[in-house]
């Protein structure tokens, strides 16, 4: 009877292991030398050969390994390896859901449609099934974003190795999220309507809504108070420049109006995101400083008599029109596929923009957009040590394999239970 309860308990703590979350690394405590990778340091600059230490979960050293200086902790030989800074991934839900079927695991859209008050970070689930996915690819810090209604709620920016979402934020509520009302809709053919695309009709009117509610809120926070209001002091950051607003919008119509309205009440701080049609008002965008953060190359064109290759080019057009370009993962699987975040940016590095510059989308563009530019996005020293090592171009599928991975000088796991069934299955194939 003994050996059977002990054989259930080892069987118990076996099945427990493969399906928990990896536990999160302990805080830096040895130093380490990275010596002899081609560092990509994010910002453009590439340097061969190169040394990278760091120290108390910062970097503390960036250059040749030529140089005559003394290497702490311990060493990690790298020579024919590449290092880079760790992927940010921009406007994802990731942590929000984890079984789209399943809606009680779904918690990403609250009901209502006006909603600043709204914290994504505080429904983000750190033990994620999906979240550990991501680390394997080098994507470690994500901005946790919500979805639906008019306004949808506060983002957050996470690293993607922690216990919970408070030891996992790296900037609290960074932004709040509007989607602009569409210019065109389809219409509703289950109440015999036809379904072809043609302007909205009520496009007017749901801007004149989103104008009376920041005048609202205008004249609550200037200080016509009754009674405390949520919502209306969740959009006081974003009209004394301390918040980002977030806009998600496409189309030209769409994006100028959405940038000279909020432009109109005062808003400091705009993100165009997705930014279909971007390119054909760059200059306006340009004007006004509007940095714009694009969803993944992987699409049809939006219109007929688009060429079928400008979603590809899109990020090299708006870069060389001088506007401050990021990546985003908003769409259909957006949580399972943000582990393909340096993938997407590799497409627009094939279609003219470069490894170095697609590289920048999701580092160290994003790290300015989101706010965590003095943390991580660049391998430069006073920085995150939050960097991984991988065997070959980290964007490209066949050759981005991890051989370490760290954040803020942690070494993390880069274990999930993807790679465990890989592994089980390769043994189980390779033994036939």
């Amino acid at each position: 009877m003994k050996i059977r309860i002990i054989y259930s308990l080892v069987c118990f703590l076996f099945i427990g292991n493969l399906l928990a979350q990896q536990t999160p690394a302990p805080k830096q405590t040895q130093d380490y030398s990275i010596e002899g990778a081609t560092a990509h340091l994010g910002n453009g600059n590439v340097i061969e050969n190169s040394l990278i230490m760091f120290s108390n979960g910062k970097i503390t050293f960036v250059g040749k390994a030529e140089m005559r200086i003394a290497r702490i902790g311990k060493i990690i030989e790298a020579k024919g390896k590449h290092v880079y800074p760790g992927f940010i991934a921009a406007n994802t839900s990731l942590g929000l859901a984890e079984i789209d079927a399943v809606r009680a695991t779904r918690d990403f859209d609250e009901i209502g449609s006006m909603l600043p008050h709204i914290r994504s970070i505080i429904a983000y689930n750190s033990e994620s099934k999906v979240v550990e996915t991501m680390r394997p690819n080098g994507v470690l810090m994500a901005q946790i974003t919500p979805r639906g209604g008019v306004i949808s709620g506060t983002s957050s920016v996470v690293q993607l190795d922690a216990w919970n979402w408070e030891d996992a934020t790296l900037k609290t509520d960074d932004g709040v999220h509007m989607n602009w009302p569409n210019v065109f809709a389809r219409g509703r053919w289950w109440m015999g309507e036809d379904p072809a695309l043609k302007p909205n009709k009520n496009y007017q009117k749901n801007i004149q809504n989103i104008k009376d509610y920041f005048n609202n809120a205008k004249n609550y926070l200037a200080g016509a108070k009754t009674s405390m209001n949520l919502p209306y002091e969740a959009l006081k950051g974003i009209f004394n420049g301390n918040q980002k607003l977030f806009v998600h919008v496409n189309g030209p119509k769409g994006i100028t109006d959405a940038v000279k309205t909020l432009k109109e009440y005062g808003v400091k701080n705009i993100v165009i995101v997705r930014g279909r049609g971007a390119e054909k008002v760059a200059d306006l965008l340009k004007t006004y400083n509007v940095p714009v953060i694009l969803e993944r190359a992987h699409r049809l064109p939006g219109d007929e008599d688009q060429d079928y290759d400008l979603p590809f080019r899109s990020a090299k057009i708006l870069t060389d029109a001088g506007i401050l370009v990021g990546l985003g993962m908003e769409g259909d699987m957006e949580r399972m596929s943000t582990r393909n975040l340096p993938f997407y940016a590799g497409t627009y590095a094939a279609y003219g923009l470069g490894k170095e510059k697609a590289l920048q989308l999701i580092t160290q563009n994003n790290a300015k957009i989101l706010g965590i530019d003095n943390l991580a996005g660049t391998l430069e020293v006073g920085k995150d040590a939050t960097l991984f090592i991988s065997e070959g171009d980290a964007l490209d599928m066949r050759t981005n394999i991890l051989i370490e991975a760290f954040i803020q000088g942690r070494k993390i796991s880069l274990e999930s239970h993807q790679t465990k069934l890989w592994k089980r299955y390769s043994k189980k194939y390779k033994n036939q």
